[in-house]
């Protein structure tokens, strides 16, 4: 049983279980409250599917690409959450999910995955499909564009406002059933961050 939450573009939080599935999935799509609402949807995601915290084995965390604001509220209350339960961190690339959610649903060709980065910017990475698990594959990606300098513009393109919490839980738990790696504990920002170290203090002159 997991707790899976995700920030990188609205707000998802869901527990899921290996066997029943999806138990609960909670979603604000406002890209601006991230913060205000990352401990009531995940206390209503534990309620509403009727788990304690103990009886979790791990929490998944999504690890974009997404904005830093809004990926590090998912991070930071996915790594507490972890430590203050004694249970271990799971980090899985949030685009996954959301082409792992197309495929489940019948869908069998490449795709390009694309979220907004603001800034006129987008997020994306490419699938050329899913294996025989049903994990999509990577192609390409994750990677940050102009909408009008994205790659692969022959494959289609899933455009999407929130990663499905549900869908990045139920992908951890397929990995972990079949021996598979999870991804780098590693945030996905790719952008420079806007405040850099100072250089040392600058010399005054009259």
């Amino acid at each position: 049983m997991l707790l899976a939450i995700d920030t990188s573009a609205g707000t998802s939080v869901a527990v899921v279980d290996r066997d029943a599935g999806v138990l609960s999935e909670i979603i604000e799509t406002d890209t601006m409250r991230h913060a205000e609402v990352i401990g009531t949807l995940i206390d209503e995601a534990l309620t509403v599917a009727g788990v304690e915290v103990r009886a979790l084995s791990g929490v998944v965390s999504g690890m974009g690409p997404g904005p830093f604001t809004g990926l590090r509220v998912g991070i930071a209350a996915a790594k507490a959450f972890a430590i203050g339960a004694g249970k271990p961190l799971v980090p899985v690339v949030s685009h996954d999910a959301v082409a792992y959610d197309r495929y489940a649903s019948g869908y069998a060709g490449p795709l390009l995955v694309v979220t907004d980065a603001r800034r006129r910017e987008r997020y994306w990475t490419a699938y050329s499909g899913a294996d025989d698990l049903g994990l999509p594959i990577r192609l390409d990606g994750p990677g940050l564009a102009k909408p009008d300098e994205l790659p692969h513009p022959d494959l289609v393109r899933v455009e999407t406002d929130v990663v499905p919490a549900g869908r990045l839980g139920m992908l951890a738990e397929l990995r972990f059933a079949n021996g598979l790696p999870m991804d780098r504990d590693e945030a996905l920002y790719l952008r420079s961050p806007d405040v850099t170290l100072s250089a040392g203090p600058k010399r005054v002159t009259a």
